[in-house]
């Protein structure tokens, strides 16, 4: 028996998925790629499916396809998008019922991260926010040496603390968390160790103002060196 093959829809050529089709039709399964997760992971998607049967799990799957509707408007033009992240934030913690805002940021975004606790506040929001350096735990006990600080070797220099930023606002028990801004791995602890719902509103990217699609969408020109390059032989 010929082993499956792991899913990669990132180059499905056909995408059924998302098959022009009228409501009451069905999608022709014979036209997926041989990778499809479709075809090759029934069982892993029945499983998946009857999550969505638990109703609190039913509820949030429910209220964020209103959400993901919501973002766009019929014009004569065509179809547009209408709301930034932000306030599709805003209008779907409400959705939820949501009153306590958990919002863990770094201190590169202090600024934003006071923007966004004021937008939220003024939405009528209860805000908890707890900064990638509270703690103010030096480095050196994570294992770093002085010639890895970026403020130099002789100087005091704070480790980010995701766990704790995760665990302060899982104490706080926060209806919802908001991640802003958090380093590439110090995100990845956060996620771990968050355990309430959460969303993201913004990246840790220091190139491109926090948009990192930019190097991609810029990868034929002035990203072109992000593009592989395959070894002779």
């Amino acid at each position: 028996m010929d082993k499956k093959k792991a899913p990669l829809c990132s180059k499905c050529p056909k995408v059924i998925c998302l098959s022009s089709i009228k409501a009451d039709e069905k999608i022709i399964l014979e036209n997926a790629p041989d990778f499809c997760p479709m075809t090759n992971m029934t069982d892993t998607l029945e499983i998946a499916l009857s999550e969505y049967d638990r109703p609190d799990i039913m509820e949030f799957a429910h209220q964020a396809s209103i959400q993901e509707f919501e973002c766009y408007e019929r014009t004569p033009e065509g179809t547009r998008a209408n709301n930034p992240r932000i306030v599709e934030t805003i209008e779907f913690a409400k959705k939820c019922g949501y009153q306590k805002i958990g919002l863990a940021f770094c201190g590169g975004l202090s600024g934003e991260a006071k923007i966004l606790t004021d937008v939220l506040e003024g939405h009528g929001f209860e805000v908890v926010s707890v900064c990638c350096k509270a703690g103010g735990i030096p480095k050196e006990r994570i294992g770093i040496k002085p010639e890895q600080k970026i403020r130099g070797a002789d100087r005091f220099e704070p480790m980010c603390n995701p766990i704790f930023q995760a665990e302060a606002l899982n104490e706080e028990k926060v209806d919802f968390a908001i991640m802003l801004g958090l380093c590439v791995g110090h995100d990845t602890l956060f996620i771990k160790h968050c355990r309430v719902p959460m969303t993201v509103i913004a990246v840790k990217d220091r190139v491109t103002g926090h948009n990192p699609l930019a190097a991609l969408y810029t990868i034929n020109s002035y990203y072109s060196p992000l593009k592989a390059r395959k070894k002779e032989k």
